[in-house]
């Protein structure tokens, strides 16, 4: 085997074709043109008594990220032009392939032609043509080709699909492929004819263009397609529109992202004129971002707006029941952390009045730690500043409230020799309140509340004569808070959770508005045991012992009067993929005011998401009628190229089904479709019961991703 310098063939090499425009090889002579060393290797390299350089057996030429391999090549340097003998395949970067029989070039491979030849675009997209021919080290032409991204077997069956084209030119610039006298085939069926047709080639990721379309049937508008159109605006920006057209509505959907050095937005709307509301004008607009500032500030927003609380569900939009808009100014470092907000709230929902519920808040938070070495610990200094407002001006109903919060609290822990963990707390915070439009109440308010509590852990572990490890933490807390005015409207606290995280707190309000007062008894237990088969189990059981009842606790909350409900939580983690995961709050009449069982389970064929939620009748919660449901949302993998999908909610107190939704996806390597088919059976004086069915296609390869492996087409006889 002979290795050999070649500068001659090494300039040509540098233009076999680029994968991207900014890499494109420049014309022979030009003083920038890559001047890469390249290698030539081949069984034999010998020049002839007419000074023609041959290299043939295994010749391989490599320069930079090309790679040349064909049997025999001969260099002819009174012409300038190059013989290459195949089976040839040039490779560049990975992106591009060209494979051909045999080929005619010029020295730096600018011109030339190649018979029986093919380009294979990052493995997957492939051009097959009688010949194929090089202009300007730019185009390159390909005359009777056949293009797809299927998998193309060698017993001669027509793949899936494929774009049969008298001429396709592929620009290297621009990376397109524009192709005269085309046909659109399934099956080696043609379907479409388009006497010509432009698409990007696939390495180029953002170019102007159709996406994947899609079928659209509701049983409120009719049958509709939607055609989304790519503009790229510039690297770092692009338009996204979507008309959706149908009997019964005409909509303009759009979508706009934009890139920033440091940071990026995002909106996305409609405009739409349909028989729903006839004559009105109907849409929607979300819009979100995020930058990051100087000293590590970050300043996001999401805005949202609708012009009519059923247009969401009517469209198949995200089923939200409040609109909640947000602007957001935060920092958090190791010590320290930021928030100024504020959010802005629209309800959709029937039964609210946004006159009379907060769509105006404004929040303020700043914490700092210390860790003092005299004293040891941690110590922690807090603000908080919220204000809310209402729209109505009406005494009570209309009332609008701030407050301040300023809170200092220091903790400390010591493990003692016998393993017992000692942790205590002492701190104390202090409320303003102004209050206005609410003549039951002072304008202003000011309250303090000391607090302190003393918390034991003594955690033990042991292990099994078969390996198991089991974990038992028993837990118990002294608790103090001395709130001196308890006289404040509970706006912020109206609903509250009772579960692990809030059990040794000293207030279970989620706001400060509303703080418990008294003396406190805290118990629990947390249990778990590791199986070295894989399999884990977690359990928590707590209850709270007051000195005082707080009436500000809800019915269901499971914190009402001195003893709380027990507290039940649990978790089994299967080592096949299987996860139940339980949370209940026990009565003591053994009846469980609020209950939640959720079950997962994720494998390779088969993954679910299922959950059964039980809540007690509470009208302190506005729930006048208990809720009793159950969600599935789960799919399953028939085979290597279908996929099944299922989604289920219902609402097992009223006997009915809330929404059920049924779908299948294909994939193949070169195609994709999903077919969906949903039901939402809900109505109020704002949305209909309706029934909704989609369908889209895309060819994979261009302006999708293609497949991975598994998803190809056998090629088997059957």
């Amino acid at each position: 085997m002979t290795r050999l310098p070649l500068a001659l063939l090494l300039a040509c090499l540098a233009a076999a074709p680029a994968a991207q425009a900014q890499s494109t090889s420049l014309a022979p002579g030009s003083e920038t043109q890559d001047q890469t060393p390249a290698l030539l290797v081949a069984d034999q390299v010998f020049i002839t008594p007419e000074r023609q350089l041959i290299a043939e057996g295994n010749v391989e030429a490599y320069q930079g990220e090309v790679r040349l391999r064909a049997q025999k090549i001969t260099f002819d340097r009174e012409s300038g032009t190059l013989s290459i003998e195949g089976p040839i395949r040039i490779d560049q970067g990975g992106e591009i392939t060209i494979l051909a029989d045999a080929a005619e070039m010029d020295q730096g491979l600018q011109n030339g032609l190649l018979r029986g030849a093919r380009m294979v675009f990052e493995q997957q997209v492939q051009l097959a043509s009688l010949q194929m021919t090089r202009v300007g080290g730019r185009y390159t032409q390909l005359y009777k080709t056949a293009v797809t991204s299927c998998h193309v077997c060698e017993d001669g069956r027509p793949p899936l699909w494929q774009i049969r084209a008298q001429k396709v030119t592929h620009d290297e610039a621009e990376r397109q492929l524009y192709f005269e006298g085309a046909q659109f085939r399934v099956l080696d069926v043609p379907i479409f004819y388009f006497p010509a047709l432009r698409l990007p080639d696939p390495t180029l990721k953002r170019a102007n263009g159709f996406l994947v379309p899609s079928i659209r049937s509701t049983s409120q508008l009719g049958v509709g397609v939607q055609v989304p159109y790519f503009f790229k605006i510039g690297d770092h920006r692009d338009l996204t529109l979507t008309p959706y057209l149908s009997s019964k509505t005409k909509t303009l959907g759009f979508r706009y992202r934009q890139a920033f050095r440091r940071g990026r937005i995002n909106i996305n709307g409609a405009y739409t004129r349909d028989d729903i509301l006839k004559g009105e004008d109907r849409g929607y607009l979300f819009a979100d971002g995020t930058f990051a500032l100087k000293n590590g500030y970050r300043l996001s927003f999401d805005l949202k707006t609708v012009s009519d609380d059923g247009y969401l569900l009517d469209y198949g939009l995200p089923d939200f029941d409040r609109l909640r808009s947000q602007i957001a100014l935060e920092r958090a470092t190791r010590d320290e952390a930021f928030l100024a907000r504020f959010i802005h709230y629209k309800s959709l929902r029937d039964d609210e009045v946004d006159d009379e519920t907060a769509s105006q808040v404004f929040d303020l938070d700043y914490q700092r730690r210390y860790f003092p070495s005299l004293i040891g610990g941690e110590f922690r200094l807090s603000f908080e500043g919220h204000a809310h407002r209402l729209d109505s001006d009406q005494n009570v109903v209309g009332r609008d409230l701030a407050r301040a919060t300023a809170d200092a609290g220091w903790d400390r822990h010591w493990i003692l020799g016998s393993g017992l963990r000692t942790e205590l707390h002492l701190g104390t915070s202090v409320d303003g309140f102004q209050i206005s439009d609410d003549d039951t109440y002072p304008d202003s308010i000011l309250r303090a509340t000391p607090r302190a509590a003393l918390t034991l852990r003594y955690p033990m572990t042991r292990r099994e004569a078969a390996g198991a490890t089991q974990y038992l933490e028993p837990i118990a807390q002294l608790g103090w808070t001395h709130v001196t005015n308890s006289d404040v409207p509970n706006d912020e606290s109206g609903f509250v959770e009772f579960d692990q995280g809030d059990l040794l707190r000293l207030s279970r309000f989620p706001a400060p508005d509303v703080r418990e007062d008294g003396a406190t008894f805290v118990y629990g237990l947390n249990w778990a045991r590791y199986d070295p088969a894989g399999w884990q189990a977690y359990a928590t059981i707590g209850q709270v012992f007051r000195q005082d009842a707080n009436p500000n606790f809800t019915k269901t909350s499971g914190l009402q009067g001195k003893s709380s409900d027990i507290l039940l939580a649990g978790q089994i983690r299967m080592n096949n993929g299987l996860a139940l995961t339980t949370r209940g709050i026990l009565s003591g009449e053994l009846n469980f005011d609020k209950a939640e069982v959720r079950a997962d389970w994720f494998s390779d064929r088969l993954n679910f998401s299922s959950t059964y939620l039980w809540l007690g009748r509470d009208e302190q919660e506005d729930r006048d009628m208990a809720v009793s449901e159950v969600w599935f949302d789960g799919g399953y993998q028939v085979d290597p190229n279908w996929r099944a999908l299922a989604d289920l909610r219902y609402d097992i107190q009223d006997s009915r089904a809330v929404r059920t939704g049924i779908g299948a996806i294909y994939k193949n390597e070169c195609l994709t479709i999903n077919i969906s088919l949903s039901r939402r059976y809900t109505s109020s004086t704002s949305v209909e019961p309706s029934t909704d069915f989609g369908i889209s296609l895309s060819l994979d390869g261009f302006a999708v991703e293609g497949a991975s492996k598994e998803y190809r087409r056998s090629c088997r006889k059957s």
